[in-house]
């Protein structure tokens, strides 16, 4: 009798764990539900801000930016900027001078000025996005980018064609900061606030130097991906936008590059190149 006793004991023990652990677990997942995720970057489109994070939650950097001005969705043909988790797949513009105008991926050998009359295209950088869930599985086949914009006097309101816009120097500097397969988490939400610092790291006691720790992810140098290494053509071309530019032949020109004016042919190659790329860096 003793040890039946002993064994429904252990039983409902174990029948009051498994339901403290499920309710542990379901607290988790809808916090997990209630609260703005973090990524490596996230996009507060209520802020129009960009912040970078670190692998503690800390926001270490923020920059002004401007989403669609079509407001949000992943509708092809819509123009509007999609929610939720993204990847950043490719990065295209390593080495070009900020202000370089990027058509159809490629440098056509023009640099702009911030706020040049009349001018909307990419510029500077783009940083591709894949979405990575069902709500923005066509930001791919959309090109949804991050890019740079010469209307830098627009940034902070919505503005775009469905990317997300940012300074021509700003653009460049999160270039710098981030990693292909970096998380982008766009939210309608403000931006999230720093995780609190953590302690300072604790010292050996007999040689007072601090304790030895692996190195994070964030420490990681960028990858140097889809470098643009102008031809003679580009540079040819240009000196001829050179010349026309101080003839004044440049005051006109198409609005931002779109998913209408792009060719799939070559966004699969050069999908295809940062991919292998990626992967031997």
């Amino acid at each position: 009798m003793p040890f039946f006793n002993r064994t429904s004991k252990n039983s409902r023990l174990a029948v009051c764990l498994a339901k403290a652990s499920a309710g542990v677990l379901l607290a988790g997942v809808l916090s997990q539900c209630t609260s703005t995720p973090k990524g490596d970057v996230v996009v507060s489109v209520k802020d129009q801000k960009l912040g970078i994070y670190s692998t503690e939650g800390k926001l270490t950097k923020q920059y002004v930016i401007s989403t669609s001005k079509f407001g949000l969705g992943d509708q092809k043909g819509s123009n509007r900027t999609p929610l939720g988790k993204h990847e950043i797949i490719a990065k295209i513009g390593q080495g070009l001078p900020a202000g370089a105008v990027l058509k159809s991926r490629r440098w056509n050998g023009e640099v702009l000025k911030p706020n040049a009359p009349g001018r909307d295209p990419i510029v500077s950088r783009i940083l591709w996005l894949r979405g990575m869930e069902t709500s923005n599985k066509n930001a791919f086949n959309r090109y949804i980018y991050i890019h740079g914009t010469p209307e830098e006097n627009r940034l902070g309101s919505p503005a775009s064609y469905g990317c997300v816009r940012m300074g021509m120097k700003d653009v460049v500097d999160l270039f710098n900061s981030v990693n292909i397969g970096a998380k982008v988490v766009i939210t309608k939400d403000h931006l999230p606030p720093s995780e609190p610092d953590k302690p300072a790291a604790k010292t050996d006691s007999e040689t007072g130097t601090p304790a030895s720790a692996a190195p994070g992810a964030d420490t990681a140098q960028p990858i140097e991906i889809a470098r643009l290494v102008p031809t003679e053509g580009e540079k040819k071309r240009a000196e001829e936008n050179a010349v026309k530019a101080r003839r004044g032949l440049f005051d006109r020109a198409p609005k931002e590059e779109s998913a209408a004016t792009t060719q799939p042919a070559a966004d699969a190659e050069v999908a295809g190149q940062t991919s292998m790329k990626s992967k031997k860096a």
